[in-house]
């Protein structure tokens, strides 16, 4: 499980999130809804210790991992896929692989067999194409692969970061599939996603930030139903993902079913 407590935290004297409580259960999905500049990302790179914290409190399994350093965190469990993918272009999808177990303390070609045959039950494609350089693949392989990286590293918890960013609608479902898929392992989801629409749908709970902090709660589907919500977050017309409205509720409705 992942607890955060009066979480704050910033860059340099700016506090960009304050008074944050969330947590999110072992196979339950969590989404984070809030306009650009909300402060959902600052608030993933303070939990995987990209930032440090300003005030507050952040465990995984009871454990506190506040001060510890972003590796470490990795070792207690917490994998983070950062906004806009991050592969590394020059360099093997294997080579890619291979850095998401690189903390590992039994590490080797017999670890990455192992972990590769776990997560390639997934992107069967990324099989097929071990020796390719990342740079390569399309934007919805890269963000594939940078999902597979961190799920390398075997989680407990995963923090993904707008993993829709850029990708073509047929894309966008696959992406939205798979991670909807990933909590049936047991690992804990916590989504930072624009399309709000299509992340109430699959999400268990979610938390709605605004000005840094959290300002409503709920099911899924509570807010996915909240006129507030639609209001503010669901909007006519083209969502900022880029898809349109009628599209994106659609395919809303078929995420639902996972």
């Amino acid at each position: 499980m992942l607890e955060l407590k009066n979480v704050a935290a910033g860059y340099g004297n700016s506090t960009i999130v304050s008074q944050i409580d969330i947590n999110v259960q072992p196979g339950e999905l969590v989404a984070l809804i809030g306009a650009n500049g909300a402060g959902k990302s600052t608030l993933l790179k303070s939990i995987s210790g990209l930032i440090p914290l300003k005030n507050g409190e952040i465990s995984i399994n009871q454990i506190p991992v506040g001060t510890l350093n972003p590796r470490r965190r990795v070792l207690r469990g917490l994998a983070h896929i950062p906004e806009g993918r991050q592969v590394f272009a020059g360099l093997s999808v294997k080579e890619n692989l291979q850095l998401g177990i690189y903390t590992q303390h039994r590490s080797g070609e017999a670890l990455y067999q192992e972990r590769l045959a776990e997560v390639c039950e997934y992107f069967p494609i990324l099989h097929e194409r071990l020796a390719e350089p990342a740079g390569n693949f399309s934007g919805g392989q890269q963000q594939m692969l940078a999902i597979a990286r961190g799920l390398m590293s075997a989680p407990k918890i995963l923090l993904l970061d707008e993993p829709s960013l850029g990708l073509s609608p047929l894309l966008v479902a696959q992406i939205f599939s798979l991670i909807a898929n990933l909590r049936k392992k047991g690992i804990g989801i916590l989504l930072s996603e624009q399309n709000a629409r299509m992340t109430l749908a699959i999400a268990d709970r979610a938390y709605v930030i605004e000005m840094g902090r959290v300002v409503m709660e709920g099911t899924g589907q509570e807010l996915l139903n909240s006129s507030d919500i639609a209001e503010k977050y669901l909007g006519v017309g083209t969502d900022e993902s880029g898809l349109d409205e009628e599209l994106s509720k659609n395919m809303a409705q078929e995420l639902q079913k996972f």
